[in-house]
């Protein structure tokens, strides 16, 4: 909730700036484009654009944090980071900007964590995801001017990316037989 509180503060100051800083939003193929990876997660195109990303990512941030502060620290920043050099890469020349990467990719560690880790808790916890935020997987594809889908698709891989990582981190190592 500190977090969302935050996007509503940096949206405040940036509404009151006629949304300047919205140019440090991910800008494709250009190296000052690069810091946007950094800043992106945090601006919004305006509040409507906050608000709907606000009880989701509320809700999703809450799951991985339940996992644990570290968890929750290293799979955030995981995400931000591949998902904004995927779009740094491969998205349209535009600025990229908002959370949705980043809900997107909290999505895809939850429910890929329920698949790799395989333990009840997992699985329970992909099926709920699953269930109230299914729908949004369809955002990866262009369908609307003006959406950024590229942070959505990377943001959706980066979180999976996360998942695969963490559980090969926590899987035991097998004794080898002598």
């Amino acid at each position: 909730m500190l977090f969302v509180g935050g996007l509503w503060v940096i949206e405040l100051i940036n509404a009151l700036q006629d949304h300047a800083y919205n140019s440090w939003g991910i800008l494709p193929r250009v190296a000052v484009g690069l810091r946007g990876i950094a800043f992106a997660p945090f601006l919004h195109a305006d509040v409507e654009h906050l608000a709907l990303n606000s009880v989701p990512l509320a809700i999703l941030g809450w799951l991985v944090l339940l996992r644990g502060t570290g968890v929750f620290l290293r799979v955030s920043v995981s995400i931000a980071v591949l998902s904004g050099l995927g779009v740094w890469c491969f998205g349209r020349m535009s600025y990229h900007i908002g959370a949705s990467g980043l809900i997107l990719g909290y999505f895809g560690y939850l429910v890929a964590r329920g698949f790799y880790e395989r333990s009840w808790g997992a699985l329970l916890v992909a099926i709920v995801t699953a269930a109230l935020y299914g729908g949004m997987v369809t955002s990866v594809f262009p369908s609307h001017p003006g959406v950024s889908w590229e942070s959505h698709l990377f943001g959706l891989l980066a979180g999976v990316a996360a998942a695969r990582a963490g559980t090969q981190k926590a899987a035991p190592r097998s004794k080898r037989a002598s």
